[in-house]
């Protein structure tokens, strides 16, 4: 028998549909349709056209690109033929899988010859244009490529050397290494210079080619394109250049002119910024020192090269990579859409903007295209209340721009033992199921009961794979979406006040991680990220540590309410409708630039519509601050501080060489009009406000004032009394009340009661007081659940829906406290009835039959009325508590409530409890009590006697 030699069986060759799975995965959407060919024949003797064979396209969408295949006669042909259109646009290594440093050495030096082919001149890519245009260039440069050129142009030869090195993600100046090298091997046909950093073919390309090239250039005409020039100097202001470029001319010789050399030869290009399709990209020159040393042997595949020269910290930051001297940042080059040169132009303006879009809290500001205002709002409550791009959408967009790996999302479901949602939930963990997520689309998804909730982990990884920042948070959510939006605003949250930090220490950053249920990688994060991917010798290069930064993250929305309120006008009639927590106002407002002392004034920013969640820093905190204390229809002038020169370019509607010149040579301010359009109130009041007449919260003061009436009570004490719309009503009624007061925790709510009940107290005195006869009002700021000898002994203490917006053990503690330490004499207290939020949501009641078979069907149906809202019970948990802390302090309850009917399911919408003491009150019974003292907020006395 004949012997056989043993033959290594061969790698799989992967079909076009696969490797784009490989690289994107379910983000990958084809779209087959149907194609009418046209007649082709007749049949003999008949004249009835006969229709070809039935054909197919297909539309492939990626995230970067879309593409169109052609016309095949089987589904599956035409959408591998879309899928290999794809691979080749985008230069997505197909040779092997995974191949070894040799194997993609041996594919780098077939690449670079082909691509000094006669076949790849003529061909449609972006490298073929400048192959083409370099052609034009005189005497020894004719022909000659820059090798950055080849580097960061052919996608495919990258993806090589990415094989070989993993490392040129991070530095990828390493290829032009690699290509050099490789290209030693081809001496005998290409011509390289070390000391220009170029490469040329040495054997002239045919004449009917160069023919076929000079007719298609046509007559010579010239284009300007507008550039940014950023100085390598941080003392050096960035500045707008012109570039003047011929069809005859090679433009990177045109701008290693701005540069101060002759020609490109030494022009090094950073990678493509912002979008992969883009132009945009950095130019500078390489330094003398940057030259490989080209006497070791290929390839240990262990090197790293850095540049040596004077670092462009603001150009660095800007590319995620080195960049040494002066740059120009400019929007041109050849792609394969055209053969003519692209270009569009980069202002100064474009510049700062791409600039903050490098942060979180800047992605958000351009998401919503108020720069000025608008900040990454602390918590993301629902998509109704959210404005802008959604959090996962910005962790993304963020993680592209630093040219990290796309976020990796991983659900852990929850198992319920309790058909209840909120704080008394009982949760389990179900399993080891985990549901992986990249980019937001599930790669697994098992199936989940309804009783399942949802945490979500994110991980951030470089694009070698390293662990940057993993986020455990310990919340749960009903739905994927709230737990994967909730957890990605956690991370950027994080990272937006990182980024605003980058002047301090980072152990000081380190040690604010477990607050957000952050852990991070210091060595990673350090290197891949806040430090622009970039270190010297193993130590940081100092970006984050320079004026530049220190500029750039000024946080503009620093604290300058103390500037605002000598300035501060707020004109027009109060029409009583105001913004108060979780509720949207929409203003309408302009920024300008003014130069204080003289009559200059440029327009900055203009928006006509800007809508906001209260609460929840969505706006910087002076605008938020002024808007509260406005009312619908009003007007507000201000001025602030100047901010940033960064962010006012950002909001600038163009180039101003006048507001340069202010910005340099004069001092300036901000100057500010607002006004207040409307304001839409939270969810809760809206539902509330539909099915009750009168409104529900008017409901629950009626019945407190029922119960002072009765009760005869002098002195009232409102507990949480917020924007004090209690107080405030209770001024409109016949009461016997004397005294009243009002505390809470919220600076701003009690901020907004003095003014209401002073300008009305106001009013009603200079009326002769007829309609109350209150002699004194007094706020405190403080929590409910800490004893102050300040709220003893009054007469009825009121709590209208405010435990719900506690912790659960929280509401239980300030029971105990307001019974046993503050002791009223009466104590109401209301809060929403879960059972009815199937009326309010317009949710089926259930039939009897299924309330008895499935008692936790109709609270699994429902949500809570508000994003704030921390619990809601139902009527048995909400007289159990009661009845309990009544029989702990020795007082009687009562129930009853407001809204609906205790008769009719599902009860009260409102329920309410009313406690009430028929002891006396002793003096000595606070001797041991540990006083808590209150601090006065606002007092009114009346000037009576």
């Amino acid at each position: 028998m004949e012997a056989r030699e043993h033959v290594a069986p061969k790698k799989p060759i992967l079909t076009p549909k696969a490797i784009i799975h490989q690289n994107f995965g379910s983000r990958a959407c084809y779209v087959v349709e149907e194609v009418k060919e046209a007649p082709q024949t007749e049949c003999p003797g008949l004249n009835i056209p006969q229709m070809g064979p039935c054909l197919y396209r297909c539309t492939l969408q990626l995230p970067e690109l879309s593409v169109i295949s052609g016309t095949f006669r089987k589904k599956k042909d035409a959408e591998q033929s879309a899928a290999e259109i794809a691979i080749d646009k985008l230069g997505i290594c197909t040779e092997t899988i995974d191949p070894t440093p040799q194997e993609a050495q041996e594919s780098l030096v077939s690449r670079i010859t082909f691509i000094f082919s006669e076949k790849f001149v003529v061909c449609d890519h972006p490298l073929s244009g400048h192959i083409r245009a370099t052609l034009w260039r005189k005497g020894d440069l004719c022909g000659s490529i820059p090798l950055s050129v080849i580097a960061f142009y052919d996608a495919k030869l990258f993806n090589l050397c990415k094989c070989i090195n993993p490392e040129v993600e991070s530095n990828p100046f390493l290829v032009i290494s690699y290509i050099m090298r490789a290209t030693a091997n081809l001496h005998q046909f290409l011509a390289t210079s070390e000391r220009h950093l170029w490469i040329r073919r040495l054997s002239p390309y045919p004449q009917d080619i160069i023919e076929s090239l000079m007719k298609e250039h046509g007559s010579q005409k010239c284009i300007q394109v507008t550039a940014v020039h950023i100085p390598s100097s941080v003392e050096q202001s960035i500045e707008a250049v012109t570039l003047h470029i011929s069809s005859r001319e090679y433009y990177l010789d045109i701008i290693a002119n701005e540069l101060g050399f002759e020609d490109a030869s030494n022009v090094l290009i950073s990678r493509n910024l912002g979008k992969a399709s883009s132009e945009t990209r950095l130019f500078f020159t390489a330094p003398k020192s940057y030259l490989p040393d080209l006497s070791s042997k290929f390839p240990n595949g262990k090197e790293t090269l850095y540049l040596k020269g004077s670092l462009n910290v603001r150009a660095s930051y800007f590319a995620g990579q080195d960049i040494t001297g002066d740059a120009i940042l400019a929007s041109i080059g050849y792609t394969r859409k055209s053969r003519d040169l692209f270009y569009e132009d980069v202002t100064i303006r474009l510049y700062y903007r791409m600039l903050l879009g490098k942060t979180p809290g800047g992605i958000y500001k351009l998401s919503r295209e108020a720069m000025l205002a608008s900040e990454l709002p602390s918590r993301f409550t629902s998509r109704a209340n959210w404005r802008g791009s959604l959090p996962r959408d910005i962790l993304c967009m963020f993680c592209r721009q630093h040219r990290l790996s796309e976020p990796l999302f991983s659900f852990h479901p929850i198992k319920t033992t309790s058909g209840l949602s909120g704080s008394c939930l009982k949760v389990a963990e179900s399993g080891e199921n985990v549901i992986e997520c990249v980019n937001g689309f599930s790669v697994t998804s098992p199936k989940h009961s309804d009783s399942e909730l949802f945490k979500c982990e994110i991980k951030l990884l470089s694009r070698c794979g390293d662990l940057i920042l993993l986020c455990s948070p310990k919340d749960c959510y009903k739905k994927q979406n709230d737990a994967i939006q909730n957890a990605s605003l956690k991370v950027l949250s994080w990272l937006n006040m990182c980024f605003k930090s980058m002047i301090l220490p980072f152990e000081q950053l380190y040690e604010t991680v477990d607050n957000f249920n952050i852990q991070i990688y210091s060595k990673n994060i350090i290197r891949d990220l806040l430090a622009g991917q970039s270190t010297h010798n193993g130590q940081l290069n100092g970006i984050h540590c320079n004026k530049f930064v220190e500029s750039i993250y000024m946080n503009s929305s620093y604290d300058m309410l103390g500037n605002i309120v000598d300035s501060l006008k707020i004109e027009g009639p109060y029409s009583g409708v105001c913004p108060s927590s979780g509720s949207l106002p929409c203003i309408r407002y302009s920024v300008s630039l003014a130069v204080e002392g003289e009559n200059l004034k440029e327009v900055i920013e203009v928006c006509d519509e800007f809508e906001f969640e209260v609460g929840v820093g969505a706006v910087v905190s002076y605008v938020e601050e002024v808007v509260m204390q406005m009312s619908v229809g009003q007007y507000a002038y201000f001025s602030t501080n100047l901010l940033s020169t960064e962010l006012i370019f950002a909001a600038s509607a163009g180039d101003s060489v006048k507001m340069l010149s202010s910005l340099i040579s004069k001092k300036c301010c901000m100057e500010y009009e607002i006004s207040l359009i409307r304001v839409a109130e939270p969810p809760e009041e809206r539902m509330e406000q539909a099915l009750f007449s009168p409104p529900l919260s008017k409901q629950r003061v009626e019945f407190a004032v029922q119960q002072i009436l009765e009760s005869h009570a002098s002195t009232l004490i409102d507990f949480g009394c917020g924007s004090g719309s209690l107080l405030e009503a209770l001024l409109n009624y016949p009461t016997s009340l004397k005294k009243m007061a009002g505390v809470d925790i919220s600076q701003k709510g009690l901020s907004r009661a003095a003014k209401v009940l002073n300008s009305k107290l106001v009013t009603n005195s200079d009326a002769g007081g007829h309609l109350t006869s209150i002699k004194s009002v007094i706020l405190y700021e403080g929590s409910i659940t800490n004893f102050g000898s300040q709220l003893h002994g009054f007469d009825i203490g009121t709590c209208l829906e405010v435990i719900e917006h506690m912790d659960e053990d929280q509401a239980c503690l300030f029971g105990d406290v307001a019974l046993s330490f503050f002791r009223p004499r009466i104590l109401i207290v209301s809060t929403p009835n879960f059972e009815y939020n199937v009326v309010l949501q317009k949710s089926s009641p259930p039939t009897q039959e299924q309330e008895e078979s499935d008692e936790k069907t109709l609270l699994q149906s429902c949500k809570f009325r508000n994003h704030d809202h921390k619990f809601e019970w139902t009527r048995e948990q909400f007289t159990q508590w009661a009845s309990d802390l009544a029989a702990r302090h020795n007082y009687n309850v009562e129930f009853g409530g407001v809204g609906g009917s205790a008769d009719v399911e599902p009860g009260y919408a409102s329920q309410i409890a009313v406690f009430k003491r028929d002891w006396k009150l002793e003096d000595d019974v606070l001797k041991h009590a540990d006083e808590h003292h209150y601090s006065i907020i606002w007092e009114w006395n009346s000037k009576k006697e």
